[in-house]
């Protein structure tokens, strides 16, 4: 009986909260970088001092 028990707890609880916490992780990291190779490819450009 604990068995069913487990895989609905882990079901109900464990699983939402991962895809929650590896989607902001995935967000995060794509910006950085996202950032990163903006800032690269338009080097010396007046226009990346007014992204304040």
């Amino acid at each position: 009986m604990i068995g069913p028990i487990l895989i609905i707890l882990v079901l109900l609880a464990a699983l939402p909260i991962t895809f929650f916490v590896m989607g902001t992780v995935i967000a995060v990291l794509l910006g950085h970088f996202l950032t990163k190779d903006g800032e690269a490819r338009n080097e010396g450009s007046e226009l990346i001092d007014l992204n304040v």
